[in-house]
């Protein structure tokens, strides 16, 4: 366990609202185990760590455990609450979460990191933290540590978007597509910033690289596309393909999903058909493919089938 003196549990008066609880803070949580989990609904990260917070608040929960999700969002559209909602809901966290859209919790706690855990003792001093994916066996320790207790750890398998990366194959980075963090523009000579402009894809697109086709505004966080029919193309090498969407204010949009120019089959993602068909409706994290059997290096196109159609980020696993 990490020593960090004596570093108190700051005040979570900071939260603009609280979820599956009444608001909470150090008096309410004196005396308790806390665990803090900092996530934002689209991180692939959290959403692979997720089965482990949620298994563990259910088992030690008798035991005097604590656990306080803190959504700090990324991106825009995850200031709205209706989607903060949704993401608790779909992802079945029953425990307390505090909605930190000023990000006063994420600056309180001088976190940098989504998703990050904090393990706070019955002194509400912090005694440990994690950051990112991983080291799960060493997190459930510190909190058996914590409460004084000593058995088997707990059995968690992740499913459909939860489920662990494969690591061994997985050879592309996550991609921001905004300009404000983007590591590579799309391909082309003629790409433009806050400004609608047609584009076209490329005769062939490199390893690790994307472009666009159709009207498209290039904005500082996201891709908007101008005109149905507008597409996206990845070239990528991994078993999972997800893409951070949003209607913006059209809602729902059709989409159509293309691997290597024909429908996905059984490497559809689990949000997308056999067919290649999909619907977006809501801000959030879309995955558009989970290859079925041999991983390699595919190209990924999706296609919008009405306008207004906002994209952020891939990921991949």
């Amino acid at each position: 366990m990490a020593v960090f003196g004596r570093v108190h549990m700051p005040s979570l008066g900071g939260a603009t609202e609280w979820l599956n609880s009444e608001p909470l803070g150090p008096a309410e949580l004196q005396g308790q185990v806390v665990l803090f989990n900092f996530w934002t609904l689209t991180c692939i990260n959290w959403l692979r760590q997720e089965p482990y917070v949620r298994a563990w608040s259910q088992a030690y929960r008798d035991d005097g455990l604590v656990v306080i999700g803190v959504h700090t969002p990324e991106f825009s559209f995850e200031h709205e609450i209706d989607g903060v909602r949704q993401a608790t809901k779909e992802r079945a966290v029953d425990y307390p979460v505090a909605v930190d859209n000023s990000y006063e919790l994420w600056s309180a706690f001088d976190n940098h990191y989504w998703p990050a855990l904090y393990f706070v003792d019955t002194d509400g001093v912090i005694r440990d933290q994690r950051f990112g994916e991983g080291r799960y066996e060493e997190s459930e320790r510190v909190i058996q540590q914590l409460l004084g207790v000593d058995r088997e750890l707990t059995p968690v398998e992740g499913l459909g978007a939860e489920a662990e990366a494969d690591w061994d194959h997985l050879h592309t980075p996550e991609t921001y597509l905004g300009y404000g963090r983007a590591d590579r523009l799309p391909t082309s000579d003629r790409a433009a910033f806050n400004e609608r402009r047609a584009y076209e894809l490329p005769e062939r697109l490199h390893s690790n690289h994307w472009a666009l086709a159709g009207e498209w505004t290039i904005g500082r966080e996201s891709v908007v596309l101008d005109e149905a029919g507008g597409s996206i193309a990845f070239r990528f090498h991994a078993r999972d393909a997800h893409l951070v969407l949003s209607p913006g204010a059209r809602e729902p949009i059709p989409f159509r999903v293309f691997l290597d120019g024909e429908a996905p089959g059984p490497s559809h993602g689990v949000d997308v058909e056999e067919d290649g068909d999909g619907l977006l409706r809501g801000g959030r994290m879309y995955q558009l493919v989970r290859e079925h059997d041999r991983v390699r290096e595919r190209t990924l196109e999706i296609t919008f089938l009405e306008p207004g159609a906002e994209a952020y980020a891939f990921t991949f696993g």
